[in-house]
């Protein structure tokens, strides 16, 4: 089977099968990578984080039924936690996306492996294995942890952050930083006590941004506002194509940077584990006769 080709015409087995490999073949994502790369950067890019217990998920599965009804072709990668056993995503969000699913949209949940804010470069050839497949907008849920919050906004052109009455200390939250990166800001779960007072708290907090953010009120549960939901991305998204190919530029300037970082990494991770100098000064450190600061100094004049 020829994936790419496959992948082209939308074989939904042929995308599975390429995202694992993304995920876990370096060598063969590569390959598919350089064939596809030139046909990526198209697709709108939805972040939508926040606290866990949010209701994210089913969020994200009544959103893309109301913008599959729109016209557009959705697609999700839903970024869970690490399985310390088997590395794999353990959340499973899927499980409750199956409506969206048999609507036509792709859903994928991918492990974060660790990586900082779950922004890896697997999770962004993913992406373009998706644009490459036709999907548009492509939605990526965060796994709703502190740091990833804030991060996910570096891949995406909309963000949305969510938050429901029962978060606990969703204005504490708000404060670590959340208020800078949000274009729409949710409270999910409207129908519970609670749900207007953090409107106002939310709305009165972030008045203050220079984004200008929307603030709106949403029940997944019960399908409340999801509709308006739907159009208020449509027309964010459609503002934000007037500012594409500024933030596309600066992506790749940030994923190049990473690369080369990486690869320097690894390439001195190798030099160390067999250079006689730092085993040298290894020693002299683990004996105390030179503190760690000046041993670095000395090894990485070697190295440089």
């Amino acid at each position: 089977m020829d994936i790419v080709a496959e992948i082209k015409k939308g074989n939904r087995r042929a995308i599975a099968r390429a995202i694992s490999i993304i995920e876990n073949n370096e060598k063969d994502a590569k390959l598919i990578i350089k064939k596809i790369f030139k046909h990526s950067g198209k697709s709108m890019k939805i972040g939508i984080t926040g606290p866990a217990g949010a209701g994210k998920s089913t969020l994200i599965n009544r959103t893309s039924l109301e913008l599959n009804k729109l016209g557009y072709k959705s697609a999700v990668l839903a970024i869970d936690p690490t399985s310390h056993i088997t590395g794999g995503a353990i959340l499973g969000d899927r499980v409750r996306m199956t409506e969206s699913t048999d609507s036509g949209t792709y859903i994928r949940s991918m492990a974060s492996r660790g990586a900082t804010g779950a922004i890896s470069t697997s999770l962004r050839n993913s992406i373009r294995i998706l644009e490459y497949a036709g999907f548009n907008p492509i939605i990526i849920e965060s796994v709703g942890a502190g740091q990833t919050e804030v991060d996910i906004e570096k891949v995406v052109d909309v963000t949305v952050v969510v938050f429901n009455p029962h978060t606990g200390d969703s204005i504490q939250t708000i404060k670590a930083g959340l208020t800078e990166i949000g274009d729409i800001y949710l409270i999910n779960k409207s129908d519970l006590p609670g749900a207007n007072q953090l409107f106002d708290s939310v709305r009165d907090f972030i008045g203050m941004s220079e984004k200008n953010p929307v603030v709106m009120m949403t029940s997944a549960k019960s399908n409340k506002g999801i509709a308006d939901f739907a159009k208020k991305l449509e027309d964010v998204m459609k503002a934000r194509h007037k500012t594409r190919a500024k933030k596309e530029a600066s992506r790749l300037d940030s994923e190049l940077r990473d690369i080369v970082l990486n690869n320097v990494k690894n390439k001195v991770t190798t030099m160390l584990d067999s250079s006689k100098s730092y085993a040298t000064y290894l020693k002299k450190v683990q004996s105390g006769k030179v503190d760690p600061f000046e041993a670095a100094d000395k090894i990485s004049k070697g190295l440089v």
